[in-house]
């Protein structure tokens, strides 16, 4: 099987902001993301 390829946070955001997430708040280097149906992450920068 093949790793993954490394992504940065600030590259996870503009990917997962393409699907359809969006940043709702941030708390330090932590960036809170939110999808319309509901489903939330946080990623670290």
């Amino acid at each position: 099987m093949n790793k993954l390829p490394a992504l940065t946070g600030r590259q996870l955001i503009d990917a997962l902001s393409t699907a359809g997430f969006g940043v709702i708040r941030t708390k330090g280097s932590h960036y809170f993301l939110r999808h319309p149906d509901g489903r939330t992450t946080v990623i670290p920068v």
